[in-house]
């Protein structure tokens, strides 16, 4: 009959008392504490169940790499064409791509994440490896591919367009208005997302990488309080990466983020530094948050994690825990009295519902 996790929900309308009663991994029943149909029939925990949690930025082609990466400036190891990422990529075969892609999704799906936005890089056949990989592993991929020639071609965009959910390209200090433009009318065109990173390396100013309106933008580490407040204005969601930021000596300022209202997920990002852990993610950002004295609320780094992303892709019935819904929530054996600083800090070993069948 299942198993009944009674404590708190957290999803879309915040944080609250009640129960959630799963079957084979599906929402049946949802309630007040105490008032499940079952009479104590079937076995009950105390936890938390929130929506599935959403990867909102990922470079999982990095995810072949098996050595530790050079200690060098980030952008001589990301940047395009001959980054040392973008060398060891041109230097391995198809096959050990799509399995270390694989490999990825399925520590993904055994962590609950029901989707990943990734930056795709290798053109169209980059794309077509990654949903190869993605195919029976439960991880929805919202693919964000790059075009390889340049200047750019409409052909080879359009083709791209067809096999990907939208562009994502390296930031507009490598790409000239000229191109940012030309791609940003593909995607609109196509009914796509477009995306780029920014401020990155270092502060670029809101004009550049808002020019044209992005849907997502990544990182913005050395924004300013005013450059977030552009941001805001605009309606752009921002991803963050704050393990792959810490490796290079930056952190983003999400009690600032928070503040300002900006539309925040958080991401993994290169798949070549860490495991893709959302649970560990947030709890790094909590952390260092505190360490930094900035601290960030709990609850915006939940929504970050659980919230946000479905309201991105246009699925806010998936950022919802309600019996017979189209999401799939998960569940942690965590104490219900603060939801979502337990989620923030504790998570990591207290999973005990994953999700269901079907996918978003």
């Amino acid at each position: 009959m299942g198993i009944i996790v009674e404590g708190a929900i957290v999803d879309v309308d915040g944080p609250r008392r009640g129960y959630v009663r799963f079957h084979r991994g599906q929402v049946v029943e949802v309630g007040a504490p105490g008032t499940d149909s079952t009479r104590g029939r079937i076995r009950r925990v105390r936890g938390i169940v929130v929506p599935p949690p959403v990867n909102g930025h990922t470079h999982l082609g990095d995810a072949v790499s098996d050595r530790e990466p050079p200690h060098r400036p980030i952008d001589e190891i990301v940047r395009p064409p001959d980054g040392y990422k973008f060398r060891l990529l041109a230097e391995t075969p198809a096959a050990p791509k799509r399995r270390a892609m694989r490999s990825a999704l399925r520590r993904m799906q055994r962590e609950g994440v029901a989707a990943t936005l990734d930056f795709r890089e290798e053109g169209r056949s980059g794309v077509e490896l990654l949903r190869a990989a993605g195919a029976g592993t439960g991880v929805r991929t919202v693919v964000f591919g790059r075009p390889l020639e340049r200047p750019i071609r409409r052909k080879e965009v359009d083709r791209l367009l067809a096999v990907a959910d939208g562009i994502g390209i390296s930031s507009a200090l490598e790409e000239p208005f000229e191109v940012r433009r030309a791609l940003a009318d593909a995607c609109r065109r196509a009914g796509k997302y477009y995306g780029l990173h920014a401020s990155e390396v270092r502060r670029e100013l809101p004009e550049t990488y808002l020019a044209p309106r992005p849907d997502l933008l990544v990182h913005l580490t050395f924004a300013t309080r005013g450059d977030l407040e552009a941001v805001v204005q605009s309606k752009t969601t921002v991803a963050v990466c704050p393990r792959s930021n810490a490796l290079f000596g930056r952190r983003p300022d999400l009690a600032m983020f928070a503040d300002v209202g900006v539309r925040t997920m958080l991401g993994t990002d290169n798949a070549m530094f860490h495991a893709p852990s959302m649970l560990r993610e947030i709890e790094f950002a909590y952390v260092t948050a505190r360490l930094a004295r900035r601290p960030v609320p709990p609850g915006f780094l939940v929504r970050a994690g659980y919230i946000e992303p479905w309201l991105f892709l246009g699925k806010p019935q998936w950022a919802r825990v309600e019996a017979g819904g189209p999401g799939r929530p998960i569940a942690f054996r965590l104490p219900a009295e603060d939801p979502e600083y337990q989620l923030a800090t504790r998570a990591t070993e207290h999973l005990i519902v994953r999700p269901g069948p079907r996918g978003p």
